[in-house]
């Protein structure tokens, strides 16, 4: 698409979204993205989780319009629980929660929130300018992809969430193999056989991914966080008043705005995107421009600052690789995937030209609701506050019966039920192990698409396995799987 086309998208995407019907839920998506996310121990991925049954009754249009108020409005609401309570609701938070804390001790929570709420504004409009030019391009790269490119990119996807998710490879691998166990069970899509379904007829199309999205991220976090209940008290720092920003702490934070925009979106985009890496690259960018590096673990702004604009760049780069290529590399775009198939969309280069209006709406959301977010949040703050003070045993409760209905509602049936607190049971014992919940969403969703590929490959070859390391594309895709795998074990026994 060249310039001219895009732009043309785009505005088709506006005139869509601006309707008073997909505005009102935009800012529903954005609001309860933001409530929700805003309670301690909550993060995005948790968010959209509880909340994606809410949108099972909508048209696909203004399912995925709230949707990405909600994507949005969570990232923003785990920048508060880090800032006010020191509990990163995700691993993106946790280099804001170093000086957004300290800042909140000292009494300018509302300074912290307040450059977190417009760095999150302007990384995300600028990421989403960057999403709107650089996805199409891709998506057209990507139409030349054949089964053994496409294959060897699953397994890119694979090697690098379970690399770098987690402290452990062997954690992230036997999480990964425990969501391409899961992914087998049901018909075989190509012989019509059915496998591991232990004659139970619900079973024979698989498990849910929604199911195991929701027991994975809402039940396994919440038994995990009701566990820990009690063990390690918190401590809310509440805002004296909204005073927002000093002319000085405007000063020093809009560089850092800009900085962390530009890590975190290409960043982002890369398989192995996700906010970690970003949000402590753009950290430790800030501490080395600083003048004063002393000040940054006792309350430095620009702590804040770059961080959350890293975070929030991030969070829309995620969305290229899958809007373009299918491929969630993170936990929040892995539920927003399993959105997309609740609906019968797989996302992928093809999306761009069968959905059309579906995608450019999409994305023209993501301003609308960014504009959305900065009106809410700013006079918001003191309220947000406040909602953090819910008894944890009622937000346990609650996140409880919502999963369960949600869970019910996709096919009214008691085994669906089961299978959620079975599955919540595995992920609360994975967060207690250390386990990354990560990989194993991931081999759920993209095991069959990547077996599938496979066989088409092996049979569009005669079986001639040398297909994957002859067509050049390929070799490098895999050769890059292999790397990402040994050479942290060769870094880390050259340092040792």
């Amino acid at each position: 698409m060249g310039l001219f086309d895009i732009l043309s998208a785009l505005g088709g995407g506006f005139a869509s979204a601006i309707t008073p019907a997909h505005l009102a839920w935009a800012l529903a998506g954005v609001t309860l993205g933001t409530a929700v996310g805003v309670l301690p121990g909550i993060g995005p991925a948790l968010t959209i989780a509880v909340l994606l049954p809410v949108t099972f009754s909508l048209d696909p249009l203004s399912a995925f319009i709230a949707f990405g108020g909600i994507y949005y409005g969570a990232m923003y609401g785990g920048s508060t629980t880090s800032i006010l309570l020191n509990t990163p609701g995700e691993t993106g938070s946790i280099a804001t929660a170093i000086d957004g804390y300290m800042m909140a001790r000292q009494g300018r929570g509302a300074a912290a929130l307040t450059t977190a709420a417009v760095g999150s504004f302007v990384a995300g409009t600028l990421a989403t300018t960057a999403l709107a030019f650089f996805a199409p391009m891709l998506a057209s790269v990507a139409l030349r992809f054949g089964s053994a490119e496409y294959f060897a990119l699953t397994i890119v996807a694979f090697t690098t969430v379970s690399a770098l998710l987690g402290d452990s490879l062997a954690r992230g691998l036997f999480s990964l193999f425990l969501g391409l166990a899961l992914g087998l069970i049901g018909i075989d899509p190509l012989t019509g056989v059915a496998r591991f379904s232990f004659g139970i007829p619900q079973l024979l199309d698989g498990i849910d991914v929604v199911i195991l999205v929701i027991g994975l991220f809402a039940v396994g976090e919440t038994i995990y966080q009701a566990w820990r209940y009690g063990r390690e008290p918190l401590e809310a720092i509440m805002l004296h008043d909204f005073t927002g920003m000093s002319r000085e702490e405007w000063r020093r934070s809009w560089k850092p705005w800009l900085r962390g925009t530009a890590i975190g979106f290409p960043l982002g985009v890369l398989p192995c995107g996700g906010t970690v890496i970003p949000t402590f690259l753009s950290y430790l960018t800030e501490k080395r421009l600083s003048d004063t590096p002393e000040r940054f673990g006792r309350g430095a702004i620009e702590g804040v600052a770059g961080p959350e604009a890293a975070n929030n760049a991030a969070a829309a780069g995620v969305l290229v690789p899958l809007l373009t290529l299918g491929l969630p590399s993170s936990a929040t775009a892995a539920i927003m995937l399993a959105a997309f198939q609740q609906y019968g969309l797989q996302p992928g280069p093809l999306l761009f030209t069968s959905q059309p209006d579906l995608v450019w709406t999409l994305i023209a959301s993501l301003f609308i609701g960014n504009v959305m977010l900065l009106v809410l949040n700013l006079p918001l703050a003191g309220v947000w506050a406040r909602v953090m003070l819910v008894p944890r045993p009622l937000l346990f409760g609650g996140v409880l019966v919502l999963a369960s209905l949600g869970a019910y509602t996709l096919n009214r049936s008691l085994l669906d039920l089961g299978l959620l607190y079975g599955v919540g049971a595995i992920g609360c014992l994975m967060r207690v192990h250390d386990f990354p919940l990560v990989p194993a969403v991931l081999g759920l969703i993209l095991g069959p698409l990547s077996e599938q590929h496979f066989r088409r490959a092996m049979a569009i070859s005669e079986g001639d396995v040398s297909i994957f390391v002859t067509r050049p594309l390929t070799a490098s895709l895999l050769l890059a799987a292999a790397a990402v795998l040994v050479l942290p074990s060769l870094w880390k026994r050259k340092k040792g």
